[in-house]
């Protein structure tokens, strides 16, 4: 006969499950080997300058800096991404075992919409304390060229015509910043704080918890209609194909707040360009228009449906 306590102990079982933060893990590693190249060409035309489009932006990171270029600042992401991921995806799932829990006293029972929102929401409240560090990292070390061919630039545009100076041969000392992910991080919290690793935390957060949402809601509604037999294990194509839909439905809301939240990330304390959130906001638009956001979501689109339907 099943006693109390082990009734207890299976329900505290069905709430909290380790292999859904190892499942996260894996895919979070995954998914950086197979988008980190399209990451970065999107992290350029959020926050760099002189490219056309995505095609351009392409074809410039490979005649300067080749295939090498498309990989910076890969270790960091590979490092901590998959915790991240693991993080996201284990915290959600157990979220919703523990609102069914709550609310029906049964962890194993499926939620509705207004449970899949709110762990979705907090799920993107909790993503930010890690992701945004992690994202400023990323970017600054993906970024570092950049400061490069901008000052390049200038010196070449108040040089006279005569003299031809190939941009690549402009030696301006102290560029290169950041060594690797250590020294980025020790070198923000020296020069701006523990503050510096959340720079663009605002931005992140008005583009994690509605992204979230209009992620896992769209992910859970696909899965279902593609599995309407409701089999405990659905076929793999099923799950690949409704986590890249739910991933491109998700980013048309998320690029606008993820521009914002790039450049202001890219923006380094000693050639600080924007004041805040706002500005950037304001800065971007009068500048730019929508434009931005437009080229980058084409690049978005590609590579959120490799990451998210791995």
């Amino acid at each position: 006969m099943t006693t109390k306590r082990e009734l207890a102990a299976a329900s505290k079982r069905t709430c909290f499950r380790l292999d859904d933060f190892i499942a996260g893990w894996i895919g979070g590693a995954s998914s950086v080997v197979v988008g980190h190249p399209l990451d970065t060409v999107k992290t350029r035309l959020q926050a760099g300058k002189g490219y056309k489009n995505t095609l351009h932006c392409v074809l410039t990171i490979y005649r300067k800096e080749t295939v090498a270029g498309f990989f910076k600042g890969m270790s960091f992401p590979l490092a901590s991404i998959t915790v991240y991921n693991s993080m996201v995806f284990g915290f959600f799932s157990n979220t919703q075992r523990l609102i069914s829990k709550c609310r029906y006293g049964d962890g194993r029972h499926p939620c509705g919409m207004l449970d899949l929102t709110m762990a979705s929401m907090l799920t993107g409240l909790v993503s930010v304390g890690m992701g945004a560090p992690v994202d400023l990292v990323k970017i600054r070390l993906q970024m570092q060229t950049q400061p490069v061919l901008a000052e390049n630039l200038h010196l070449a545009s108040n040089t006279s015509s005569s003299a031809s100076i190939p941009l690549h041969t402009v030696d301006i000392p102290g560029q290169r910043t950041y060594r690797g992910p250590i020294h980025c991080i020790s070198n923000i919290l020296q020069t701006e704080g523990i503050q510096g690793l959340y720079r663009g935390g605002g931005a992140m957060l008005m583009r994690d918890v509605p992204g979230y949402v209009l992620y896992f809601i769209p992910y859970t509604i696909f899965c279902d209609l593609l599995n309407p037999d409701g089999k405990a294990n659905p076929h793999p194509g099923s799950i690949w194909l409704a986590g890249g839909l739910a991933g491109s439905i998700s980013w048309v809301t998320a690029t606008p707040a993820d521009v914002v939240k790039s450049r202001m990330q890219a923006d380094a304390q000693l050639q600080r360009k924007y004041k805040g959130m706002l500005h950037c906001i304001i800065h971007s638009y009068r500048s730019e228009g929508l434009q931005p956001s437009m080229d980058i979501l084409k690049t978005k689109w590609s590579w959120q449906e490799l990451e998210h339907s791995v």
